[in-house]
């Protein structure tokens, strides 16, 4: 694990191991300039001939300890990505770290970078590295807090599913009750008696009952209120749709929602942001069974409106439209929902972008805005009215899917069946999961979501 501390004085004075200097377009920044000419331009030297550029690195013997020089991206964040990847390959104990401007995504990308999902290894590594960054330590604090939320939403989809069971994830919620977060979570005999009909009818397959997760985070003199609701099925085999296998491989992840929401509401009570906020996650598994719901089915939402059973694969919408529909009658009056809904959206924006879905511009422009600021990529699609003709059925008031053009469209025009207030849909199917290493992270949960949540209260 990586430690942030912050240093005083500069790059020339301090003390360290290893001091990291950066390197753009080939040229030194002005603190590793100061330390060259205290090096009598060992450093320049070393660089004749070699531009690194973002992610490469020179290890460069000197005198009173080494210098890593390394190459500078566009983006801070990713860049100090990178470079905690690289400083946990390295080894030393410790390292100074020249500041740059953007001294928050700095600290930020050096945190997000450092994550490890080790716990069910049988050989970890222990030991501690200490990374000291010439900066405001108000900063570094903020820094870590963010990335606290974000660890544990990484955390909750890395686990695998037999561990992750709907109980486990309400437990986990439970744990939040620590940093003065009201928790509630109703077992099935509660949701049947609140009419969840649609959420109940996808958790029955499985052998794990579900659970109902209701989050409150009360700060005194909250100057707003920001209602969330998460995409909690924490298994997904598609049911009697079923889901290839490698289709399957990360169905673990299909709580990234629910991660997201539990992550933000934890980053949000350690940063005590003066925002209400509230979160819904209806937690279950998508498991096939004599007990489990079929094509064909009508289902009783807890709205009270009707849906036919087109896809048993297309479960999230079904837990959603209660999710939402309890929301609303709790009071939301604006709701950003999360989700790892559709494969349709990643055919359309690929794997790093999110699809924002907004029944009112202005409330899906400050999504777009937040998200923009927290460095998630979000990009607005379309809520076509006309494909809601894709949604209707001969049986009953609504299918839950329409035809194979525009899925993720009429999965978003679905949701919106079901609220009445402004409504922000984000299909994080793409960058929920990672499939390989990336500037800010391991293979694995991305957490994505936690920090454009977080950006979003502050704006309200």
């Amino acid at each position: 694990m990586i430690t942030l501390t912050r240093a005083e004085g500069s790059l020339a004075e301090g003390q360290a191991p290893l001091r990291v200097a950066w390197v753009k377009e080939g040229r030194l920044l002005s603190q590793g300039e100061a330390l060259d000419a205290r090096l009598g331009g060992l450093l320049r030297r070393a660089l004749e001939g070699a531009s690194l550029k973002e992610g490469e690195s020179l290890l460069v013997a000197a005198p009173e300890g080494q210098v890593l020089l390394f190459g500078l991206g566009e983006d801070a964040r990713s860049s100090g990505g990178r470079l905690a990847q690289a400083f946990l390959r390295l080894r030393f104990p410790e390292a100074l770290v020249e500041p740059l401007p953007e001294a928050y995504a700095l600290a930020e990308g050096l945190l997000l970078g450092a994550y490890r999902f080790d716990r069910h290894r049988s050989e970890k590594e222990e030991k501690a590295l200490t990374l000291r960054i010439l900066g405001a330590e108000e900063v570094l604090e903020r820094a870590r807090k963010v990335a606290e939320g974000v660890y544990l939403a990484r955390d909750l989809v890395n686990e695998p599913p037999n561990l992750l069971t709907p109980e486990a994830l309400a437990e986990r919620a439970l744990e939040l009750r620590a940093l003065g977060i009201e928790v509630e979570v109703l077992d099935e005999e509660a949701i049947a008696s609140l009419g969840m009909g649609a959420f109940l009818a996808v958790a029955q397959g499985s052998a794990n009952p579900p659970r109902f997760i209701r989050l409150r985070y009360t700060p005194p003199g909250a100057r707003a209120r920001l209602d969330l609701v998460g995409k909690g099925l924490t298994f997904d085999s598609g049911g009697y749709s079923l889901k290839p296998t490698e289709s399957m491989t990360t169905m673990k992840g299909d709580m990234a929602g629910a991660a997201a929401v539990l992550g933000a509401m934890k980053s949000a009570a350690l940063l005590g942001l003066p925002v209400e906020i509230r979160g819904y996650i209806a937690a279950c598994e998508n498991m096939i069974s004599g007990r489990a719901y079929r094509v064909g089915d009508v289902l009783k939402t807890l709205s009270g409106k009707t849906v036919e059973v087109m896809n048993t694969d297309a479960e999230g919408r079904l837990t959603l439209a209660d999710a939402l529909f309890y929301a609303e009658r709790e009071g939301a009056e604006r709701i950003l929902e999360l989700s790892t809904l559709t494969g349709a959206a990643v055919v359309a924006l690929g794997e790093e972008v999110a699809a924002l879905f907004a029944t009112e511009p202005a409330w899906g422009s400050l999504v777009q805005e937040a998200a923009h600021r927290a460095g998630e990529k979000v990009w607005p699609m379309p809520l076509e009215k006309a494909y809601r003709e894709k949604l209707k059925s001969p049986v009953a008031d609504l299918k839950n899917v329409g035809d194979r053009n525009g899925g993720a469209i009429t999965a978003a025009l679905f949701l919106s069946e079901f609220v009445r207030v402004p409504l922000a849909h984000l299909d994080i199917a793409g960058p929920a999961f990672a499939k390989k290493g990336h500037a800010l992270g391991p293979e694995g949960g991305t957490g994505f979501g936690v920090r454009t949540i977080l950006e979003l209260a502050q704006a309200l």
